[in-house]
């Protein structure tokens, strides 16, 4: 059995301003995302560059924040926002749903696309695979926090949380979430991210595996207290909001790999492979002009040689001719002298 560290969610004061630890993971989180866009807008296939990740980042912060806190505030405690509407604000509280989160996001990135003039499912894979970091920096947050506990458990890596009323063993959950949503999940979208695949397909990929971790995470994590009922006597409200993205997560996938999304899919090639296919054949349509251009000046230099010649022989058999008849003239005029 384990004992949890007892942090002071405080991390650090100056005067009468105080740093929670949550914040500072969120901090984390979108500095991670900010650094890893930077990364992917060196890529040839890039829908972003440089200079616009700022602008992403800073939606998207907005977009996490309101939609994770009005995604909570609707899905799980609605009531308690009922009796503290100022709660809403007091994010360093807690109270985060990523459901509420990534409906903040896409709401976010709808508007920015607009404004850029981009088009949204390749900025919804672009954004996909800068996101997992930031849920596994959530997850430590929550764990320092002594927040979405895990349920009892008698094995040795169970942990007691000081806050935790009934001071019992439990699972580690927040760990359990940090590693497979902010490590595997990051692993498994960034590799499936390497090459370029069919519109929404990233964004599919993530859904799933997110959806899954989730899913099965949910049966070792303790149901919010206000929430404790179970659906079907063994579903938890997390489980029932995951399984909308589990189903359509799949359903993108077929559909990107089978009629694509939107405009045609992108083609399964290397990027740098396209790019020397595209040089080729740059330099062959080049030199087939060239060649266009050669033969055209060879003909038109044989055109006008031959016209030249024409000309020549032309005026050669008029010269002649005038000779010729010159001659005539004149033995007929010396005719009478020679009578």
């Amino acid at each position: 059995m384990l004992m949890h560290p007892d942090i002071d969610p405080v991390a650090f004061s100056i005067g009468p301003i105080s740093v929670h630890w949550y914040g500072i993971m969120y901090l984390l989180a979108f500095a991670t995302a900010w650094w890893l866009a930077l990364q992917r807008t060196k890529r040839p296939d890039s829908p972003l560059n440089a200079k616009q990740v700022e602008d992403l980042i800073v939606y998207g912060a907005l977009g996490v924040v309101l939609g994770g806190r009005f995604g909570y505030v609707m899905f799980y405690n609605f009531g308690a926002w009922l009796q503290d509407p100022l709660w809403l604000f007091r994010v360093w509280e807690g109270g985060m749903s990523f459901h509420g989160g990534i409906l903040g996001v896409v709401v976010a990135n709808i508007l920015y696309c607009r404004r850029i003039g981009l088009k949204f499912p390749e900025l919804m894979d672009f954004v996909a695979v800068i996101v997992a970091p930031g849920l596994g920096f959530g997850r430590i947050g929550n764990f320092i926090g002594q927040e979405l506990w895990g349920r009892e458990t008698d094995s040795s890596w169970g942990m007691v949380f000081p806050q935790d009323p009934e001071l019992l063993a439990r699972h580690p959950s927040q760990l359990y979430q940090a590693f497979l949503e902010g490590v595997v999940l990051f692993v498994i979208v960034y590799w499936f991210a390497r090459k370029p695949r069919p519109r929404l397909a990233i964004s599919a990929v993530f859904i799933i595996f997110y959806g899954i971790f989730r899913f099965f995470v949910e049966f070792v994590r303790e149901p919010d207290a206000h929430i404790p009922e179970l659906i079907f006597g063994w579903m938890t409200r997390g489980q029932l909001l995951t399984l909308p993205m589990l189903i359509g997560g799949v359903g993108i996938l077929i559909w990107a790999y089978t009629r694509g999304f939107g405009d045609a899919a992108i083609a399964h090639a290397d990027p740098v492979k396209t790019t020397t296919s595209q040089s080729v054949d740059k330099k062959k349509a080049v030199s087939e002009g060239n060649d266009q251009e050669v033969e055209i000046e060879t003909s038109t230099k044989k055109e006008t040689k031959k016209s030249g010649t024409k000309k020549k022989t032309s005026k050669n058999t008029n010269k002649k001719a005038a000779t010729k008849k010159a001659s005539t003239k004149q033995k007929k005029s010396d005719g009478p002298n020679k009578k």
